[in-house]
């Protein structure tokens, strides 16, 4: 097994794309690369980069990933400019099977249930990776952007694939502001609207954890009572852009895009118990409509009667999240006697210090960790992160998704 990382942060797309590649071969003392996991910023012609790649990687090697606000690495950490980062694999012990379905954006169930049926099924199996387009229509200065939706696209894989596989991935986005629009590198070509996928089997075990980093606003429960897809109308009978708007004291809320501070939590833990951040579902609020009726969330999986919470956003409980759980991931590998060999950190864009005005990059917890243990790490921000959470894998907010590839 040899995996390498590579960076890069330049705007000439095919020549990034042709250092990232350089690098990770170098870095991982690769002669014969197998499997490429690829990300870059928005900003970077995706075609180009993707060139960059194949032209040193070859172009037989499948390469997987898409668009990222930015990029995790064991040396590197950045969201400004174009960067850009891959993990190459060359490996005996991993087996990989890619598929890609497009028009995502009509119908993401029924893409879901095309990309299981390409993928198989095999008693094997030991995980499902896969990336999709968050952006169906991009935002604007005036209205927030409209949303391909998780939760479809998950049941539409489950229905079809039946099986206890976790599935894990991503939503991508290419910036902050919802404004560009995304791509996906779908192992042998680049596609938009799409959804792309990797089942990996082989001598190998899969970790995960997830770093949160909500709490309760105030503690009550309110009523879902009018809602529409991703549109909330009403809570508890009254106008909730009202509601909030008594929350912030002012309307200035409504020009954010997402909403800085405050989330929509769903707890599946017990009512009146002591809040566990393990036990709630986040959903960031991508904006208030401009007529001001009603706000958009990021998944269309709640319904009217469905009881929430509002929530804010803890730095300093996420920034103690991602050390505490990645620490002790990596302890759990010890103590069950494997070896860790790679780490993917899958990172809510909304945890960057810039946008969560912290002094401290909660990504670079992660960081530390693995480079203590000497573990290859590629890391990008994303719209929405999917993993299992409470039996049933689940698209997430908020969060950051930490996955580790353990051998004997």
């Amino acid at each position: 097994m040899k995996i390498g990382i590579g960076y890069c942060n330049e705007k000439e797309a095919f020549s990034s794309g042709k250092k990232v590649a350089k690098n990770a071969l170098k870095n991982g003392n690769i002669r014969r690369p197998d499997f490429v996991f690829a990300f870059c910023n928005g900003q970077l012609d995706h075609e180009e980069f993707f060139g960059g790649l194949r032209s040193v990687v070859g172009k037989e090697v499948p390469i997987v990933g898409g668009s990222a606000i930015g990029i995790i690495t064991n040396d590197y950490l950045s969201y400004d400019g174009c960067p850009a980062g891959a993990a190459v694999l060359q490996s005996d012990i991993l087996q990989h099977r890619v598929a890609a379905v497009g028009n995502f954006d009509k119908d993401e169930k029924t893409a879901g249930r095309k990309l299981a049926k390409k993928l198989s099924r095999e008693l094997d199996d030991k995980l499902l990776l896969m990336f999709y387009d968050s952006i169906k229509i991009p935002a604007t200065d005036e209205t927030p952007p409209v949303l391909n939706a998780s939760s479809p696209l998950i049941e539409g894989i489950e229905q079809e694939l039946r099986s206890n596989v976790p599935i894990i991935g991503a939503g991508a986005i290419g910036d902050h502001a919802f404004f560009s629009p995304t791509r996906q590198f779908c192992g042998s070509y680049v596609g938009s609207q799409s959804v792309v996928g990797v089942m990996l089997t082989g001598d190998f075990k899969p970790y995960f954890r997830i770093m949160h980093g909500c709490t309760p606003l105030n503690g009550i429960y309110h009523r879902i009572t009018k809602i529409e897809g991703s549109v909330i109308y009403e809570m508890d009978g009254k106008p909730i852009v009202e509601m909030i708007d008594e929350l912030y004291g002012n309307q200035d809320w409504r020009h954010q895009h997402p909403v800085n501070l405050l989330t929509i939590g769903i707890n599946h833990g017990k009512r009146f118990e002591e809040p566990k951040e393990s036990n709630y579902v986040n959903r960031l609020i991508t904006g208030a409509l401009p007529n001001g009726e009603g706000i958009d969330i990021f998944e269309p999986d709640l319904e009217p009667g469905t009881e929430i919470q509002f929530m804010l956003r803890d730095t300093a409980k996420m920034i103690e999240s991602a050390k505490r759980n990645s620490a002790e991931l990596l302890k759990q590998i010890e103590a069950d006697g494997r070896k860790a060999f790679f780490g993917m950190y899958i990172d809510c864009a909304g945890r960057t210090a810039n946008y969560s005005n912290t002094t401290t990059e909660e990504a670079s917890e992660v960081q530390e960790v693995f480079n203590q243990y000497n573990i290859p790490l590629l890391g990008f921000y994303s719209g929405v992160e999917v993993a299992p959470l409470l039996q049933k894998s689940r698209g997430l907010n908020w969060t950051g998704v930490l996955i580790v590839l353990a051998k004997e």
